[in-house]
């Protein structure tokens, strides 16, 4: 699902945030990418969502090679990758329901689609009775929700969670992990970007251990490593 081989990202200050990197994830893992600040997560981020391009090396996701695709692809690429952040990044004026139909408003699916879909992904996520409310409305992890409601709503093949427990209380945090873990039961292949030990830890998953934008570690049901 997801390929690296031997990816480089220089920026022009000369900085290496990604030097040599290669890794697989199949189809229906869950895989964690930690690291302490400055590993290089931020910028494997951008280079999956195509916000960046390598300097070197080859990037495929779903059997899609980075270095042979056009700009007009990016679009569809875009829409196999559901993306959750740290600061939910929703639409303040808009309600649940409407927060989670803008993504399929976005890609001009239909609206009796968007009735029987948005329903689906917030019942999915807990949220049924919370469809007329607010963003500020809600508690961090009920925001934290409508955000995966929304990526899950595109029936993406991967879920891309960039530090998705790091505004939230330890159970809470615990709450979303096993959100995203029944997800991942369902098919589809999650990836967490994340400094969280603690649930990284606990959840026993793959866990991928950048430094200085180097793998040092790859193991399945790993830990965290403490760098020091």
């Amino acid at each position: 699902m997801v390929v690296l081989d031997h990816v480089t990202m220089q920026y022009p200050t000369g900085i290496k945030a990604l030097d040599n990197v290669s890794f697989r994830i199949n189809k229906g893992e869950f895989v964690f990418i930690v690291g302490s600040s400055g590993s290089g997560k931020t910028t494997l981020i951008k280079l999956l969502l195509q916000e960046l391009k390598a300097t070197s090396g080859e990037i495929t996701v779903d059997n899609q090679r980075y270095s042979k695709m056009k700009r007009r692809e990016l679009p569809m690429l875009r829409r196999k990758i559901g993306v959750v952040f740290q600061n939910f990044r929703l639409l303040k004026d808009r309600t649940v329901f409407e927060n989670v139909a803008f993504a399929q408003q976005v890609i001009e699916r239909p609206m009796r689609e968007i009735r029987r879909e948005v329903p689906a992904m917030l019942t999915m996520v807990g949220l049924a009775d919370k469809y007329k409310q607010f963003p500020k409305e809600l508690s961090g992890g009920e925001q934290q929700r409508v955000a995966l409601a929304r990526a899950l709503v595109n029936r993406p093949d991967i879920i891309l969670a960039d530090e998705p427990t790091g505004n939230l209380d330890p159970k809470t945090s615990l709450d979303i992990m096993r959100l995203l873990e029944e997800i991942n039961e369902r098919g589809t292949t999650v990836v967490v970007v994340t400094h969280n030990k603690e649930v990284v830890n606990l959840m026993q998953k793959r866990v991928i251990t950048l430094k200085k934008g180097r793998i040092i570690s790859d193991e399945e049901k790993g830990g965290y490593i403490d760098e020091d």
